[in-house]
């Protein structure tokens, strides 16, 4: 991938400053790049295109800390590969966390209790009251992507907007959903 190194300095300096379209070209540039490369490690188009939004998120959270000695496209592979190995981590620690219990109790129950019920509902409202807190153009890609469970492509065609566009839109409005969770958990 071979980019105009003068212009993605530029892009990302004003990214840094908040520039949406800076934003923008930086995930328009070099999605395919890291999408490829954990399609290639996942073998799995959702969990390739997860991580891949994920390292978008985390790379731009972290922008200032980006060294420019380096290449941004190193830079987003290093973070899109240890987002791929805490996944792995995690579901490998989920796997002999499960195994374990179905050694102990040779059936696990999955089905919840009255108090896991109410638990979820509480949760599920609490998370609901903060998505509607969000602008709306923002509720509407969280609904379309995690409620109605549409894939990039249907929500770009459902929204009439690039591609790209949503992929912003939904990156910033998981950033912001988080953000006022975390408010909300420090105040407890």
């Amino acid at each position: 991938m071979e980019l105009d190194q003068n212009l993605l300095d530029s892009k990302i300096h004003d990214a840094k400053s908040g520039s949406q379209s800076a934003y923008n070209y930086l995930l328009n540039a070099h999605w395919h790049y890291v999408y490829s490369f954990q399609l290639k490690r996942t073998q799995d188009d959702f969990k390739a295109e997860e991580i891949t939004i994920q390292t978008f998120s985390k790379a731009f959270n972290q922008l200032s800390t980006y060294d420019s000695k380096y290449k941004f496209s190193t830079w987003l592979i290093t973070i899109s590969k240890n987002l791929h190995i805490d996944l792995l981590r995690k579901e490998s620690s989920e796997h002999r966390r499960v195994h374990k219990e179905f050694k102990l109790n040779n059936v696990v129950d999955k089905n919840p209790t009255a108090e896991d019920s109410l638990i979820t509902e509480q949760n599920l409202t609490e998370l609901l009251a903060h998505i509607k807190k969000l602008k709306p153009h923002y509720q509407e890609v969280i609904n379309l992507r995690y409620f109605q469970e549409m894939s990039y492509k249907e929500m770009a065609k459902t929204l009439d907007e690039p591609l790209s566009n949503v992929k912003v839109k939904l990156l910033r409005a998981r950033r912001l959903l988080s953000d006022l969770i975390e408010k909300k958990s420090d105040f407890k």
